[in-house]
């Protein structure tokens, strides 16, 4: 018996995002999950600082709007962004996984309480994180073409 389940959340420019769970069930914790394209904006001697920088960056945005009566203040987050392979006018690929625990698990996977909650969430992470950020453009595909309308 299948007991994940998947959701889309749409909205945010150049991103595919998901949101899910590997058990609706038994309701335990949450995932969110932030697909893109980074290409650097200039050069860079030390991408490795920088993703490192991005990835804090990500953390304090979710902390800043998590919401405590929802989701545990422990959270993980996983930025999956390769810095030996980043150079200027090439994209690289960004996967972001956060897993959020929840403090009620009688709360419905698709109620209004958790999607708003971590709308917030994205919120904050795509206005300071990404249309924000001074060493990325982003783009929803590897392909240049495709990006021209």
């Amino acid at each position: 018996m299948k007991k994940g389940k998947t959701a889309k959340i749409k909205g945010f420019d150049n991103t595919k995002i998901i949101y899910g769970t590997v058990d609706c069930i038994d309701l335990k914790s949450i995932y969110l999950n932030l697909q893109t394209w980074a290409e650097p904006i200039s050069e860079n001697d030390n991408w490795n600082r920088v993703v490192l920088n991005f990835g804090r960056s990500i953390k304090h945005s979710i902390l800043s709007k998590l919401n405590t009566d929802i989701f545990k203040p422990s959270f993980i987050v996983d930025l999956d962004l390769r810095h030996s392979g980043i150079s200027y006018g090439k994209r690289s690929f960004i996967n972001l996984d956060v897993n959020f625990y929840l403090n009620d698990e009688s709360i419905d996977f698709k109620s209004l309480k958790i999607k708003t909650s971590l709308n917030d969430i994205l919120s904050e992470i795509y206005q300071n994180d990404i249309v924000l950020n001074k060493y990325f453009k982003f783009f929803p595909s590897k392909n240049k073409i495709s990006n021209l309308n």
